[in-house]
C-alpha cells in the first residue's frame, strides 16, 4: 500500500466508527431517525448478521438486483485499523435507476443503491441510506418525481424487512 493510501483510507474508515448525530430514541418498532446530510436510518431488532441476510432476502425476494456486499470492519481489519461492524450493501433496479442518471450522469455516483449495516458503540445494528429527496436535491434532479417517489418507498420496505422481527 502506498504510503499516501495508508492515512486516507484510516481516516475514510475511521469516520465510519463515530456517528454523526445523538441516537434518536427507539420505541418497540424500528423508526426512520433523519440525520445530517440525507441520511435515514432504522434501529434493527435483529442481531447484526440477521439483519443484513434479511436485507438481502428482500431484495432478492422483491426482484432486485443484488450487486455485492462489503464487510467494512474486515477491510480496516486488513490494514490494523479497528472499526465497529459495518457492512455496505449495493442493489439496485436497473430500469428505475437508469433514469436518475439519464437527468444527471454524476447521480451515478449514488447509484446503485447502498445500505449500509453498522453496529453502535451500545451495540445496536442499525441500517443506513442516503435520502432519495437528498439525492435529488445534490443532483438537481428535478424531473423524477414518481420514481424518486417509488425509490423512497422500495429503499423504506427493504430496510424494514431487515429490521423488523
Amino acid at each position: 500500500m502506498s504510503p499516501f493510501a495508508r492515512p486516507l483510507l484510516a481516516a475514510s474508515l475511521a469516520m465510519l466508527a463515530v456517528p454523526a448525530l445523538a441516537d434518536v430514541p427507539v420505541a418497540n418498532a424500528p423508526i426512520a431517525a433523519p440525520h445530517a446530510a440525507g441520511i435515514v436510518r432504522l434501529r434493527s431488532a435483529n442481531d447484526f448478521d440477521q439483519t443484513v441476510a434479511r436485507l438481502k432476502s428482500d431484495v432478492a425476494t422483491k426482484g432486485i438486483r443484488f450487486f455485492d456486499q462489503i464487510d467494512q470492519a474486515a477491510l480496516g481489519a486488513g490494514t490494523d485499523l479497528k472499526i465497529r461492524r459495518s457492512t455496505l450493501v449495493l442493489f439496485g433496479n436497473p430500469p428505475l435507476g437508469v433514469q436518475f442518471l439519464q437527468s444527471n450522469p454524476y447521480a451515478g455516483l449514488d447509484w446503485p443503491v447502498r445500505m449500509l449495516v453498522t453496529e453502535d458503540a451500545d451495540g445496536g445494528i442499525w441500517v443506513a441510506w442516503t435520502d432519495f429527496d437528498f439525492i435529488a436535491n445534490r443532483y438537481a434532479i428535478g424531473d423524477r418525481g414518481p420514481q424518486l417517489k417509488m425509490a423512497s418507498e422500495v429503499a423504506l420496505s427493504i430496510a424494514t424487512a431487515a429490521t423488523s422481527r
